[in-house]
């Protein structure tokens, strides 16, 4: 990865908060090196790290999409109650989840109108929306 990729890593870890350790800063080049946003699994992010040579393991790269979440610099998103992608756009946007690929994509905040929510019970507010579209191919 180039040297401006792990910069753009390591500003984004310290945007968050967060020390810039070595495995973090590998992770991080990842999920926000190229300046993309992007959505991946945990399986996924281990796979990338593996392939870029990255010496993580599954719980390092499961403790740190949770750090990164926490501080938020990813938002989680919960697709069939198991199965999580984390998001590195953390502008409220909905999703499409493509059930034949399992793979979730950014749909333009401005395409989606709610026209109205339920009251929240009592003593709560409503804290986010989350919407997922699910699609198949035809």
């Amino acid at each position: 990865m180039p040297k401006d990729a792990r910069e753009t890593g390591t500003r984004w870890l310290t945007s968050g908060g967060l020390r810039p350790t070595r495995q973090r800063v590998a992770l991080a080049m990842l999920l926000v090196g190229d300046g993309c946003n992007r959505h991946v699994t945990a399986d996924s992010l281990f796979a990338a790290a593996k392939a870029q040579d990255h010496p993580v393991s599954m719980a390092t790269v499961y403790n740190t999409l949770r750090a990164f979440c926490n501080a938020g610099l990813l938002r989680e998103i919960t697709v069939d109650g198991s199965k999580s992608y984390f998001d590195t756009n953390m502008h409220d946007h909905p999703h499409f989840y493509w059930e034949d690929e399992g793979r979730l994509t950014d749909v333009p905040a401005d395409q989606l109108t709610i026209a109205q929510l339920p009251d929240a019970p009592e003593g709560a507010e409503i804290a986010k929306i989350d919407v997922v579209i699910r699609l198949r191919r035809k």
